[in-house]
């Protein structure tokens, strides 16, 4: 058998330093990593977003043996089209708002744990998600939720955090209308009214497990629609998914595969990790073991 190699000492640090606290954690991932004895080829703090993914690319490119990037699900879900078939290792500093990603992955949401999975932890080959060619790290989502995602204040997201998402979740609800959804997977079409529907590569959406059937290794990909046409149903969803009562599993139907085609009646916008990044119809696939992140050992 052969031994899995060993998490790179080198590495390309970039934060999505946009938000004043983004830029005071860089300064203190680039002492605190140094400290914790990885040598940084370069630190690269980004406040211009268009920024991020070339200064990821050019870091690829170079050779840099890891790419440790700090920022919210937005920023760590642009960065994976950089390193996917890559032999560069990915590593995250978990500094949104609801660090889905490093919560599936069971990396530490404070900075010195994420930097002590970096420095003690071991390599992991993780499954991404694609929608009509986009790689995505964890989750994307159809309905409300990008609704919420592209017009939440962001002062009321900066202090409120997931509570704040709830709040303005309730105010858009009000003029939101449900859809038909059409799912295609293995052959076979399935048509019903939804609310909402979740693409998942991993448990997390918005920072709460969501779609318990979803791994990231699992070579699967797990779209989840809630069912209906009833508001409230969606509204109950969300509470009862918050609090894990068993009965929000009544008012979804999950549909696993590798290749499924999503089609919706009227068109609606597809979020990923809370970025608006296209609409439906959508293909869906996955890439399995496409790249190698840090994880706790």
């Amino acid at each position: 058998m052969t031994a899995a190699r060993p998490v790179p000492k080198e590495a390309v640090l970039i934060v999505n330093a946009h938000s004043r606290r983004g830029r005071a954690l860089f300064r203190q991932a680039v002492f605190k990593l140094r400290g914790a004895g990885i040598r940084l080829i370069a630190a690269h703090a980004i406040r211009k977003p268009g920024q991020l993914i070339p200064t990821v690319k050019e870091a690829v490119r170079s050779g840099a043996p890891m790419v440790i990037v700090g920022g919210g699900d937005g920023s760590l879900s642009s960065a994976v089209d950089e390193l996917v078939d890559r032999d560069c290792v990915f590593a995250l500093l978990p500094l949104g708002t609801a660090n889905s990603f490093a919560r599936t992955l069971g990396i530490p949401l404070d900075l010195d744990g994420a930097i002590a999975t970096i420095v003690t932890g071991k390599r992991r080959a993780v499954d991404l998600g694609v929608i009509d060619g986009d790689y995505f790290a964890n989750s994307a989502a159809m309905g409300l939720s990008p609704l919420v995602a592209a017009t939440v204040p962001h002062k009321l997201k900066k202090y409120l955090g997931r509570v704040g998402y709830l709040i303005w979740a309730g105010k858009c609800a009000y003029g939101f209308r449900p859809f038909h959804l059409t799912i295609e997977v293995d052959g076979e079409r399935h048509e019903m009214d939804a609310l909402e529907v979740r693409i998942a590569n991993g448990g997390f959406h918005g920072g709460v497990e969501v779609v318990d059937a979803a791994e990231v290794d699992s070579g699967e990909i797990v779209v989840q629609a809630v069912t209906g046409r009833d508001k409230n149903r969606l509204a109950w969803n969300w509470i009862a998914t918050l609090i894990r009562h068993e009965s929000r599993k009544e008012t979804v139907r999950d549909f696993h595969g590798r290749h499924l085609k999503i089609i919706t009646e009227p068109r609606l916008p597809i979020s990923i990790d809370g970025e608006l990044v296209g609409h439906t119809p959508a293909t869906v696939e996955v890439a399995e073991r496409a790249i190698e992140v840090v994880v706790p050992a």
